[in-house]
């Protein structure tokens, strides 16, 4: 099925990225990427797309090292890179963006409560376009069984376990509070395995090697249960797909093309990836992609511009680029200092529950959404026509909406079961192999 479902939509035939209308209107508007501690975006430092460096993060959770890259990126910062080796890489010869992390717990998290995946801090019920829960249905059939959303809570979210999420997922050795680790790297991309001992819990804990399978693998609630990252030890994940078209902003389905910038307002501009804990609301890193347009893009370039003459004239970045590690700039949700402020601890930051999962043959598209499942295999059948699923007992913000609440408009399109059902027949047979399958995931 990968291979059909991949030529279905990533072939010539089936973008339109190249449409001098497309470009025109694409023009108008750029991209920024941020990366922090916490979902305060005063400790968030801007990402230097598809460069060398990486950001540190720190707080009282993990310290991390996270690097972004976008194919054809055109966005901010303007010293940013258009192209990234890592798309020179066989495996992500079809892959549009991706973001990695190395990370190091600062104490023992339990994955059971972990997830990857977005969220809103406000409703995007009345932005969502025609389509959308089929849209949904799709992905959730044909490309993540893990994941869970609620679209039409007041912080609408889409979560999946985020050891069935992330597509390459690495097990390294024990790191000291004060040593220094490794960032994921671009040449060769990040590959599924371990280090060192990482390897021997692998094979103490009989995780698959292929990266398919291990997620399959973490679809199961007792798996995740015994499974821990553990203080001190130094773990690597990459999350990345052929969905999300950042350079034209568009979203990319078999049979199901959207162009997200007709559905931005002032609030929904930002789409912000976070791994957190879903019963404790603890946010461990959150990246967020900025959609920048009118007075705040002009705001921006002007900054942009001033920051790069003053690197010209000076030879330092204005920003802190001060980290320890070598080609890495720091944000300490801790002890911070930002703007020449001091920044307050980035401790625990609340948002409604989740679920999610993807995989390096079955890639996880973006959507805006809501929460985990403890089955091995998460229910599909939305709510009423909602494209909502519930995923055990997860505790909820009080007062949150939860999944399943009924303040939709009667407007909102109705998933169609002839809709999906003709997908898959479009798409034909499924290929376990492949390494973009997605149906192996729930067999």
């Amino acid at each position: 099925m990968a291979s059909a479902f991949r030529k279905r939509f990533s072939g010539p035939g089936n973008g339109n990225g190249n449409d001098p209308a497309t470009q025109q209107e694409a023009d108008k508007y750029k991209l920024k990427v941020t990366a922090g501690p916490s979902y305060d975006q005063r400790q968030h430092h801007d990402v230097s797309v598809n460069a060398n460096d990486s950001v540190y993060i720190e707080n009282a959770f993990i310290r991390a090292k996270v690097k972004v890259r976008v194919r054809e990126y055109r966005g901010l910062p303007s010293t940013s890179q258009q192209h990234s080796a890592y798309f020179d890489d066989p495996m992500h010869e079809k892959d549009l963006y991706s973001v990695a992390f190395s990370f190091v717990p600062k104490q023992d998290l339990p994955s059971i409560d972990t997830v990857w995946g977005n969220d809103f801090d406000h409703p995007v019920r009345d932005r969502l376009p025609p389509g959308f829960n089929t849209a949904f249905r799709i992905v959730k059939e044909f490309i993540d069984p893990g994941l869970n959303c609620d679209a039409y809570a007041d912080e609408p979210w889409l979560y999946g376990p985020s050891l069935s999420c992330w597509f390459a997922f690495r097990i390294g050795d024990q790191v000291g509070a004060d040593c220094d680790f490794p960032a994921p790297t671009e040449e060769p991309a990040m590959r599924e395995g371990g280090e060192g001992s990482g390897l021997d819990i692998r094979s103490k804990l009989g995780l698959p090697e292929n990266n398919e399978k291990r997620r399959k693998h973490f679809l199961s609630a007792s798996n995740r249960e015994a499974f821990t990252f553990e203080k001190d030890r130094l773990y690597q994940a990459d999350f990345y797909n052929p969905y999300i078209d950042f350079s034209n902003f568009s979203l990319k389905l078999p049979g199901f093309s959207l162009k997200v910038i007709k559905y931005v307002d002032q609030k929904s501009h930002c789409l912000r990836y976070v791994f957190k804990n879903v019963k404790t609301g603890d946010v461990f890193l959150n990246v967020n992609f900025h959609l920048l347009w009118g007075d705040k893009l002009k705001e921006e370039v002007e900054q942009d511009r001033r920051s790069s003459q003053q690197v010209a004239n000076t030879g330092a970045k204005s920003d802190s680029d001060g980290e320890s590690q070598a080609n890495t700039r720091g944000v300490n949700g801790n002890v911070s200092q930002e703007n020449g402020e001091q920044q307050s601890t980035a401790g625990a930051s609340s948002a409604s529950a989740s679920n999610r999962g993807n995989e390096v043959s079955v890639r996880g598209g973006s959507l805006p959404t809501r929460h985990p499942e403890d089955s091995t295999t998460a229910s599909t059948v939305p709510r009423d026509d909602r494209a909502s699923v519930d995923i055990g007992a997860v505790s909820r913000r009080p007062g949150g909406a939860q999944s399943g609440s009924s303040n939709r408009t009667e407007n909102q399109s109705q998933p169609s079961q002839d809709g999906v059902d003709e997908i898959a027949e479009m798409l034909g047979s499924t290929s376990t192999d492949d390494r973009r399958g997605s149906k192996a995931l729930r067999e």
